[in-house]
């Protein structure tokens, strides 16, 4: 018969040794979602539209509308990490807040804070191949199971370095990950690839169940739409929006041009148009 002290002691021995557990051993948590937010912080941005773009997320995780999305989940819970990321020379890709597991308001609200009071950085180069590929290996890194992936790139430029982006987003998709984007049209060009950089990312960048993108190209529309994104993914819900037809035979943009359009003249800038979500 065990002596009645040594029964008392069992608990804490007990929870002393779930703590003393390595975490890849303990059981993980399981989610509806985990999100990489990859932002593009390369110099092609100036600082304003990369405190505003900042500010854009920020703003999204303080919103009820956000909190609301991640409630009527199965879980209620999601998982999300904030990466910036710039060139592959020399390699910039830097998480910036670590995956952290949200399930309610307070949980959102600090993550927002935490971003809010994080400085922001700057790098050369435009590889949205390689952010794709850090962002697949972020998966991997994370102790929770989620019914969903999704990587959310927003950027003002097309892929410049690295390996092809179409061949790291279709092995991402391979994976069941989604990729979505928010391409930002908010000044004029300074390359002809970046005048149609909405175009480039519904051809190139966006893919997987579900996939779409929200072009920005007015300033006061970039808090909006980037939490009505954020909202959208989290609830998975795929909105109706124009057919895209293809052309046949070949893909609508050349996705492996960005060297070779850097020296070809701008086109006339965009008019005004809603943003409105394109799927794939």
């Amino acid at each position: 018969m065990r002596h009645p002290k040594t029964l008392w002691m069992l608990p804490v021995l007990v929870t002393g040794l779930l703590t003393l557990t390595p975490a890849w051993h303990r059981p993980s948590t399981e989610v509806d979602l985990a999100l990489v937010l990859a932002v593009d912080v390369s110099i092609s941005m100036d600082s304003d539209e990369q405190a505003l773009q900042r500010q854009g997320y920020v703003e999204a995780f303080r919103s009820p509308l956000v909190h609301q999305a991640i409630r009527t989940g199965t879980l209620g819970r999601i998982a999300v990490t904030y990466v910036e990321w710039a060139g592959t020379h020399p390699h910039f890709q830097k998480v910036i807040v670590p995956w952290v597991v949200l399930d309610d308001p307070k949980d959102s609200i600090s993550f927002a804070d935490r971003l809010a009071h994080t400085p922001i950085h700057r790098a050369a180069g435009t590889s949205i191949s390689e952010v794709i590929d850090f962002s697949m290996a972020l998966f991997s890194s994370g102790h929770f199971r989620a019914a969903r992936q999704v990587i959310d790139i927003s950027g003002d430029g097309s892929n410049n370095q690295g390996r092809l982006v179409t061949e790291a987003r279709d092995d991402a998709i391979a994976r069941g990950v989604t990729i979505n984007g928010l391409p930002l049209l908010l000044k004029v060009p300074d390359r002809h690839e970046n005048a149609t950089i909405d175009a480039y990312y519904r051809d190139c960048v966006i893919g997987g169940s579900g996939a779409f993108m929200i072009p920005i190209r007015e300033p006061g529309r970039l808090l909006t739409e980037t939490r009505n994104k954020i909202v959208r993914e989290i609830a998975g819900v795929e909105m109706p929006s124009a057919p895209v037809q293809p052309v046949q035979g070949e893909s609508r943009t050349d996705c492996d041009t960005s060297e070779s359009l850097w020296d070809e003249p701008v086109p006339e800038a965009h008019p005004p148009a809603s943003s409105i979500g394109q799927r794939l």
